[in-house]
C-alpha cells in the first residue's frame, strides 16, 4: 500500500510540476506577444510629383457702354462674333466655346449712383465667353495673342475676381496607386532609420492612413505647373 501511496503521489507531484511548467511557459510567451505588442514606431512618408495641367479654362471677359439698349446689343454681339473668329482661328472648336449671360447695369436705376447727369453713358454690359480645352499649350498661346482683340477695340476685364485663366490636373486617379507607394516606401525608410538607431528590427504594419492629396501650382507665375503631394502616417512594430 504504501509503494502505491508512493507512486501515486510522485505521478501527481510530476503532473503538477509540468502544469506549472507549461503555465509558466504560455505566460511568459502571452507577456512577451503583449510587450512585442506595445512596440510600434509611427513615421510619416511623402510622395511629389510635378505634372502638367491637362485642362485650361479661359473666361474671354469684355465690356461695353451706350446710352441706347439695341445700340449696346449690336455691340455685344459684335465683339462676340469677333471673340468666336479669334478663337476658332486659333484652333479652337466651336464646343470649346460657351457664353455666358448678359449682365447689364442701368445707372440712372442705381439709388446710390449721385450726379447721374455727369455720367457719360447709361448702361454698362459685361458678356463673357469662357474656352474650355484640354490643349493647355495652344490655349497660353492664344491667351499670349489676346492684344488683337484690344487692338480691335475690345475692352477685356482680366483683373477682377473670377475673370482669370484656370489651370487644372484631372489626372489623379491614374498616379494616385504609385504616388502611395512611392509615400509608403518612404515612411518604411524612415521606420528602418529609426530602428537602426534603437537596436530593433521593423516588423509588420500596425496601422496605416492615406493622407489627402494637394494640387498646388508650382509657383504663381507657372500656374500650368502643378505640384502633387500625399503624406502618409504608418506604425510599424518593431521586433528585437
Amino acid at each position: 500500500m504504501k509503494n502505491g501511496s508512493v507512486s501515486a503521489s510522485a505521478v501527481l507531484g510530476i503532473t503538477v510540476g509540468l502544469g506549472i511548467m507549461l503555465a509558466g511557459f504560455f505566460m511568459g510567451n502571452a507577456l512577451y506577444k503583449i510587450r512585442a505588442a506595445g512596440r510600434y514606431v509611427t513615421v510619416k512618408g511623402l510622395a511629389e510629383r510635378e505634372v502638367d495641367a491637362d485642362l485650361a479654362i479661359w473666361p474671354v471677359t469684355f465690356r461695353e457702354t451706350d446710352n441706347d439698349l439695341s445700340k449696346l446689343q449690336r455691340k455685344i454681339d459684335a465683339n462676340r462674333k469677333t471673340i468666336k473668329e479669334f478663337l476658332l482661328k486659333a484652333g479652337f472648336e466651336e464646343a470649346d466655346v460657351s457664353e455666358s449671360p448678359l449682365n447689364v447695369t442701368d445707372f440712372q436705376a442705381q439709388t446710390y449712383v449721385q450726379d447721374r447727369e455727369k455720367i457719360p453713358y447709361r448702361y454698362l454690359a459685361q458678356a463673357t465667353l469662357t474656352l474650355r480645352s484640354n490643349n493647355v499649350p495652344l490655349v497660353k498661346q492664344t491667351m499670349e495673342k489676346s492684344g488683337e482683340l484690344v487692338s480691335k477695340g475690345i475692352v477685356l476685364v482680366t483683373e477682377e475676381y473670377g475673370q482669370q485663366a484656370e489651370f487644372l490636373f484631372t489626372g489623379l486617379r491614374k498616379i494616385k496607386p504609385e504616388m502611395v507607394a512611392e509615400a509608403t516606401k518612404d515612411a518604411r525608410r524612415a521606420a528602418e532609420q529609426f530602428a537602426k538607431d534603437s537596436g530593433s528590427r521593423v516588423g509588420v504594419i500596425r496601422n496605416a492612413e492615406q493622407g489627402i492629396f494637394s494640387i498646388e501650382d508650382r509657383d504663381r507665375h507657372s500656374p500650368d505647373r502643378k505640384q502633387v503631394r500625399v503624406v502618409t502616417t504608418v506604425q510599424y512594430y518593431l521586433d528585437k
